[in-house]
C-alpha cells in the first residue's frame, strides 16, 4: 500500500487501493483510488506543492457552501511521505450538453449573487501555479492594479518579456480608473478560472465546476474568462444573462480581464501568449481614445 492509500485509508476508516491513472488535473496528476465505498479521484504532487492543493479545498469548500453549483465533495488533504494529495469524491462527468449548459449559467448568477464587503479572500491562492495575491481591498480599480494585472506585469518583465508589452502594461495601469467612471462592481464570489476545462455535467445533466481559484471580485471577470478560450455555448451565456444581466459598459472592460489571464498564461507557458497579451493592452488604450 503507497502512503497516500494509507493516509486515505486512515481518515476513511477502511481499505482504500491504488487502481491507476486517469484523465483530469491538467497541472497535477490524477488517481483512481477503490474503496469499500466507491471510488475516489485523487490528485497527487510533490510535497513541496501542498499549498496549491491547499488551496484547491479551500476554494471548493467556500464554492460548496453557497449550494449554487455542484463541485466535488473534499474527502481528505494532506501529505503523506514524499507526496501531497486531494482527495475527492469520485464523479462521473461527462460534456456538458444545452440542458446543462442552461444551468450553470443560471447557478453561476446564483453563485454571484454571494457577496462580500471587500474584494479579495480570506487567504491568498493560485492561478494555475502562480502565486495570486487575494489581500482585501476596498477599491476595485485598485484590487485589479495590484491584486491582478501589476504581479502579472512584474514576473513577466522578471521572466524576459520587459519592453513594450510592459512599459505599455504599466501605462494602462495608470488609465484603469476611466474605465470604471460609471461602473461600481460588487465583490462577488469568482470560481475565478473558469474555462472550458474546468466545467462538466453529471449523467442528469447537473453541471459541475473544479479547479477553481477562488477570490471576491467583479462577475465580469468571471464572464470574460468564459470567453476567453471558448468552451461554453450561447446557451450558457443567454441564460446568465436572463439571471442577472451585465451592466451596458462590460464588453469594453472585457479585455482587461482577459489580459490577466493571457498575461498569467504568457508566465506559465511562454512567449506565443506575448502577442495577444499587447493586442488586448492595444485594445484598451484604443478605447481610452475614443
Amino acid at each position: 500500500m503507497t502512503p497516500v492509500a494509507e493516509a486515505l485509508a486512515a481518515t476513511l476508516g477502511l481499505p482504500v487501493v491504488p487502481a491507476g491513472r486517469v484523465g483530469g488535473g491538467s497541472i497535477h496528476g490524477g488517481r483512481r483510488f477503490e474503496s469499500a465505498r466507491g471510488p475516489l479521484f485523487v490528485k497527487i504532487a510533490s510535497s513541496d506543492e501542498a499549498p496549491l492543493l491547499a488551496a484547491e479545498a479551500e476554494g471548493l469548500a467556500a464554492l460548496a457552501a453557497t449550494g449554487t453549483v455542484r463541485v466535488p465533495a473534499v474527502l481528505d488533504r494532506g501529505v503523506a511521505g514524499p507526496d501531497a494529495y486531494l482527495a475527492l469524491e469520485w464523479l462521473g462527468l461527462e460534456a456538458p450538453g444545452a440542458k446543462s449548459e442552461a444551468a450553470l449559467g443560471v447557478g453561476l448568477a446564483a453563485l454571484h449573487r454571494h457577496t462580500a464587503p471587500r474584494f479579495g479572500f480570506a487567504s491568498d491562492n493560485f492561478i494555475g501555479r502562480t502565486p495570486q495575491a487575494n489581500a482585501w481591498c476596498e477599491d476595485p480599480v485598485e484590487f485589479l492594479a495590484s491584486r491582478r494585472l501589476g504581479p502579472q506585469l512584474a514576473l513577466a518583465a522578471r521572466r524576459g518579456h520587459a519592453g513594450p508589452l510592459t512599459e505599455r502594461g504599466a501605462w494602462l495601469l495608470e488609465q484603469l480608473p476611466a474605465f470604471f467612471r460609471d461602473y461600481r462592481p460588487v465583490a462577488s464570489l469568482l470560481h475565478g478560472d473558469l474555462w472550458g476545462g474546468n466545467h462538466a455535467a453529471l449523467a442528469d445533466g447537473t453541471p459541475v465546476i473544479y479547479d477553481p481559484a477562488v477570490y471576491y471580485g467583479d462577475r465580469e471577470a468571471e464572464l470574460a474568462m468564459t470567453r476567453l478560450f471558448g468552451g461554453f455555448s450561447a446557451r450558457f451565456h443567454a441564460a446568465y444573462a436572463d439571471a442577472w444581466p451585465l451592466d451596458a459598459g462590460a464588453r469594453a472592460r472585457t479585455a482587461l480581464h482577459e489580459l490577466y489571464h493571457l498575461l498569467n498564461h504568457l508566465n506559465l507557458f511562454g512567449g506565443g501568449y506575448a502577442a495577444p497579451a499587447l493586442e488586448r493592452i492595444e485594445r484598451l488604450t484604443a478605447e481610452l481614445r475614443r
